[in-house]
């Protein structure tokens, strides 16, 4: 919910199904039922929260995989590109569940479940 519904036609611009929670699911809906949904059904979640990682660490799940958006802008305009890079080249990774940290000017990824340090 924390990301414009025109990330939706973005990535089915660039090939990719997705839609926005406010579509499926109820718009107060907790975070943790949005990743139980998105686990249940085999979907990744694209988000601009943190606590979104913060539930994978706490529960310990292989999936869903996380791309997450750390940067002011959120828009696909602004960063919609540096997106779809990181999607293309951890694709294997998303397959096989990974947090995926998106910025401007990096990525990062996290494979699942995330081990104890």
């Amino acid at each position: 919910m924390n990301l414009a519904p025109g990330w939706v036609p973005f990535l089915a611009n660039a090939g990719h199904t997705a839609f926005h929670w406010s579509e499926i699911g109820v718009v107060d809906a907790q975070d943790h039922e949005i990743m139980a949904y998105a686990r249940d059904n085999d979907c990744c979640v694209l988000t601009h929260d943190l606590d979104f990682g913060t539930i994978l660490a706490l529960t310990q799940w292989d999936r869903p995989s996380v791309i997450k958006i750390r940067a002011a802008d959120t828009s696909p305009e602004i960063i919609g590109l540096a997106c779809l890079r990181a999607i293309v080249q951890s694709k294997a990774e998303i397959e096989a569940g990974a947090l995926l940290t998106v910025e401007p000017n990096r990525m990062r990824v996290r494979l699942l479940p995330f081990r104890p340090a």
